[in-house]
C-alpha cells in the first residue's frame, strides 16, 4: 500500500529509542522533531504541528495527557498515538480521555506501528490487540472500574510484557521458529514463554490459547 507522506514529532524520554524509531519509521514518516520531557514536547508540536506526534505516556515531568492536554484546542489537527511499556488501565484511559485517538505498546512490531500512523493521521482510532476491547467498553459505560493494581484484564496481570507479545503472536497462528526469528530470541526460550503463559492461563495447549485469546477479541 502507497501511503503519503507523514510529518511526525517523537516524544520519549530514551534517547536510544528515539534514534532506533526514526531509523526504522521509513521513507513514509518524516520526524521533523523530538522531545524528552513535557515542557520540551508543548512548544515543540506547537510549532511543528505535525501530523501525528508518537507519545510516551511517562516523562520525567509529567503523563502523556499534560502534553495532550495544552496543545489540542490550538493545533487541533494533530494526532496523538500513545507509544508505551504501559498497558495499565490509568495510563490507557488517561491518555485517551485527553484526546489521543491510539494507544500502541511499544512491543508492536515496525509495519504495525507504520501502518496505525498513518491510520491515526487519517482520522482512525488504533489501539494494541488486547487494549481495544477494554477502551471501547469503558467508553460505551459498560466496563466494571479499573481494579486497583491499574491491569487491563486481571487475567493478564500475572504475565510480563514478553509473554504478552508470544501470547499474541501465537493466537494470530505463527510458529514458533516465527515468533522467535521476530523477536530475536531462540526457539527453547520461546517455548519457554509459552509454557509459562499456558501455566498462568490455565490452558493446555495453542489451540486453547487461541480460543481464549479470540474470545477476548485480542485477534
Amino acid at each position: 500500500m502507497a501511503y503519503p507522506l507523514r510529518r511526525v514529532v517523537i516524544v520519549d524520554d530514551h534517547e536510544i529509542f528515539r534514534a532506533g524509531l526514526r531509523a526504522g519509521l521509513g521513507p513514509t514518516v518524516r520526524v521533523v522533531g523530538e522531545a524528552g520531557t513535557v515542557e520540551e514536547a508543548v512548544p515543540l508540536i506547537r510549532a511543528e504541528d505535525p501530523d501525528v506526534v508518537l507519545l510516551d505516556v511517562h516523562l520525567p515531568d509529567g503523563g502523556g495527557d499534560a502534553v495532550i492536554a495544552p496543545v489540542r484546542a490550538e493545533r487541533p489537527g494533530v494526532r496523538f498515538l500513545a507509544l508505551s511499556t504501559s498497558d495499565a488501565a490509568e495510563d490507557v484511559l488517561a491518555t485517551i480521555r485527553a484526546g489521543a485517538r491510539g494507544y500502541v505498546t511499544k512491543s508492536i512490531a515496525p509495519d504495525e506501528l507504520l501502518t496505525a500512523i498513518h491510520r491515526v493521521a487519517d482520522g482512525d482510532a488504533v489501539f494494541s490487540p488486547w487494549l481495544a476491547s477494554f477502551v471501547l467498553d469503558a467508553f460505551s459505560g459498560s466496563a466494571a472500574s479499573p481494579e486497583p493494581a491499574g491491569r487491563i484484564d486481571p487475567e493478564l496481570d500475572s504475565l510480563t510484557a514478553r509473554e504478552h507479545e508470544v501470547l499474541l503472536l501465537i493466537a494470530r497462528g505463527y510458529t514458533y521458529k516465527k515468533i522467535a526469528e521476530r523477536l530475536h530470541l531462540s526457539v527453547k526460550t520461546i517455548e519457554t514463554h509459552v509454557s509459562s503463559v499456558l501455566r498462568k492461563l490455565q490452558l493446555t495447549n495453542r489451540n486453547e490459547l487461541t480460543r481464549w485469546a479470540a474470545q477476548r477479541r485480542m485477534i
